[in-house]
C-alpha cells in the first residue's frame, strides 16, 4: 500500500514547526503624521532652543483625533493644535500609544503648562491650568532633552 503523501506532508510540517510557536503579528500599522509647519522654542533670554516640525490639528475632527494610533514619530516631529480662542484646555491619551510631552501655550506664545512623559493609552486628564490657544505634542522627554520650561516662548512658522 502506498503512503498517503498528504498525511506525510502534514506530519513533516508538524515536526518542523514544533518548538517554533507562531509569532504574534502586528496587524495594525498605525497612523503617520505629515508635518507642514515648524515651531521654534525660545528660552527666557530669547535664545532659540530647538525647532520642531509639526502636523496641524485645526478642525474639530483633527483635534479629536490628534495623535491617536500614531506609533512612531521622528524626534523632531510633533503636532500643533490651534484653537480659535484662549480657554482652559484638557487632553488625554486614550488610543495614543506613545508617551508625549504636552505644551499648553497662550495667545502671547508663552508656554503656560508642560506635562512631560504622559502615560500612553491613559484616560488621565492633562489640563492647561490657564487659558491657552495652542497645544503642542511631542515625543515624551522632548522638554527635558531641550531644557524647555514653563514661561519659555514659541514662534509658529508658516
Amino acid at each position: 500500500m502506498k503512503p498517503n503523501h498528504f498525511l506525510v506532508a502534514i506530519a513533516f510540517l508538524s515536526l518542523i514547526s514544533c518548538g517554533n510557536p507562531p509569532q504574534p503579528q502586528n496587524t495594525t500599522a498605525g497612523r503617520t503624521i505629515t508635518p507642514t509647519r515648524s515651531v521654534t522654542f525660545f528660552d527666557a533670554a530669547g535664545d532659540s532652543v530647538t525647532t520642531l516640525r509639526v502636523a496641524l490639528a485645526q478642525t474639530t475632527d483633527e483635534i479629536s483625533t490628534g495623535l491617536m494610533d500614531v506609533r512612531e514619530m521622528a524626534i523632531d516631529e510633533g503636532m500643533l493644535f490651534i484653537f480659535a480662542d484662549d480657554q482652559p484646555r484638557s487632553f488625554w491619551m486614550a488610543n495614543t500609544p506613545l508617551s508625549l510631552d504636552m505644551f499648553f501655550v497662550d495667545s502671547g506664545f508663552r508656554i503656560r503648562r508642560i506635562h512631560a512623559n504622559t502615560t500612553p493609552l491613559s484616560h488621565q486628564s492633562y489640563t492647561s491650568d490657564a487659558p491657552v490657544r495652542y497645544v503642542i505634542e511631542t515625543n515624551g522627554g522632548y522638554s527635558i532633552l531641550h531644557d524647555i520650561t514653563e514661561g519659555h516662548t514659541i514662534l509658529i512658522h508658516d
